[in-house]
């Protein structure tokens, strides 16, 4: 049996106007992928908390954060033709579910989040949010919400609970009012001749790189048996807590670690030089966009040559490529999408990027206490993909105590054989490293 509580909602920054930059990168996505990208989970419920409760959360998140209350607008010339409306007011759905007696509450959430993450969103006519509590006997158990990904990114989702969690227990009000920027505002923000200037330098960058690395970032390809396309999800302790080792003697980010780690393996395994991916840069660092509710991240482009490199050198060298990279990942996708086809056309075939990199961790500690006998790395999952629009991604997972990379590839470019390779060749790197006096 399901219900459904119509929840009432009203916020400022209603209009209609194009997608932000953030947004235009990940509706292409979408579109490649069909996909809604979509993130969120199931979340036990133990304090009590009613289906009115959750409904008034449900009514925050509307009326707090224009880019819930956001549909877009589709224009004669397809899925490339859109735009962006924000609504003042208006009703959204929280769905009851109730367990049967004889059912586990877990496993009715578990199933409704499935259904949801399988079905693409209404992008014209549905809400870009998700929710729904699961209740027995009477009692909420579980809360399920999912958000389309149009409509932010894991860092504002991180703000939306955050600021969820700081409301006046007895009110209900904000802590604070609403300082940060709409979408449309946004949008607006980066129509200006600042934010065009930023985006010019941008690509002038980009174009530096674009017209000396190499066009391909593997010698061959291929049809190979198997599944072409596939999901593995690695850990190593054994990495995490020589990254941590390395980076402290060094004075330096355990990320610039892992990033001069994955340039050295994959130059091991594929033996081109020098190192070229795209990374991506969550661009919060930037003035006024913090705790703004919308996709921000956008691609940079790092090239690295460690051949020859000490690992101090290697680590020094990822660190200085990861600035410059994440300094000019701020512009309009549309000019370097034609910038791209421009090079290639005039290199004579296309200058590949599918070579990714994306570190998705928060800004956790480095672990205090050491370990002289790691559990060994191990993989811990492989599918298979029904589609990848890339050649390879390395995504460090947000996980304590390891490092654990998701990796997605197309077996064609690289032979999943080589993608075992690269993962323990950037843990022989590491612990090498870590091992031996800092030059």
């Amino acid at each position: 049996m399901v219900e459904r509580i119509r929840v009432r909602f009203e916020g400022d920054g209603a209009g209609t106007g194009g997608l932000a930059w953030g947004q235009q990168q990940v509706w292409q996505a979408m579109i490649e992928l069909g996909s809604s990208m979509a993130m969120g989970g199931v979340v036990p419920v133990q304090d009590g908390r009613t289906a009115g409760d959750f409904a008034e959360e449900l009514r925050f998140f509307m009326s707090r954060y224009g880019a819930m209350r956001s549909l877009l607008r589709f224009g004669p010339g397809g899925p490339a033709d859109v735009t962006l409306e924000v609504f003042g007011t208006g009703e959204a759905t929280l769905e009851v579910h109730d367990a049967a007696p004889a059912e586990d509450p877990a496993a009715v959430a578990a199933a409704l989040l499935a259904e949801w993450r399988a079905r693409l969103f209404d992008y014209a006519n549905e809400w870009p949010i998700r929710m729904a509590v699961v209740r027995a006997a009477g009692a909420v158990t579980h809360v399920v919400v999912l958000v389309c990904h149009l409509a932010t990114d894991g860092a504002g989702l991180a703000t939306m609970i955050r600021e969820l969690g700081e409301r006046d227990p007895a009110t209900g009000q904000p802590a604070r009012p609403y300082s940060a920027m709409q979408p449309l505002d946004l949008v607006a923000t980066q129509a200006s001749r600042a934010a065009q200037r930023q985006s010019d330098n941008a690509l002038r960058y980009w174009e530096g790189h674009l017209r000396t690395v190499p066009t391909r970032r593997f010698t061959s390809h291929g049809e190979r048996p198997g599944p072409r396309f596939r999901r593995v999800v690695w850990q190593s302790r054994a990495l995490h807590l020589a990254a941590d080792r390395l980076a402290a003697a060094l004075g330096t980010d355990p990320g610039a670690v892992l990033l001069a780690a994955y340039a050295v393996a994959f130059g091991r395994v594929t033996g081109s030089h020098p190192f070229v991916t795209q990374v991506i840069v969550g661009n919060r660092f930037r003035s006024g966009l913090a705790d703004l509710v919308s996709p921000l991240a956008q691609n940079g482009l790092v090239v690295i040559d460690v051949a020859g490199a000490t690992p101090a050198e290697a680590v020094e060298r990822a660190r200085q490529a990861s600035m410059s990279a994440s300094k000019y990942a701020y512009y309009a996708p549309g000019p370097r999408a034609e910038l791209i086809e421009r090079v290639s056309r005039e290199r004579g075939e296309p200058v590949a990027l599918g070579v990714l990199w994306n570190d998705r961790r928060g800004n956790v500690p480095r672990s205090a206490a050491s370990d002289e006998h790691p559990e060994e790395s191990r993989v811990i999952d492989e599918q298979a993909l029904p589609f990848f629009n890339e050649e390879l991604m390395l995504n460090v997972d947000d996980v304590p105590d390891t490092v654990q990379i998701t990796t997605e590839i197309d077996t064609w470019s690289l032979p999943i054989e080589g993608l075992h390779a690269l993962l323990k060749e950037m843990e022989t790197f590491t612990v090498e490293a870590a091992s031996q006096p800092v030059s």
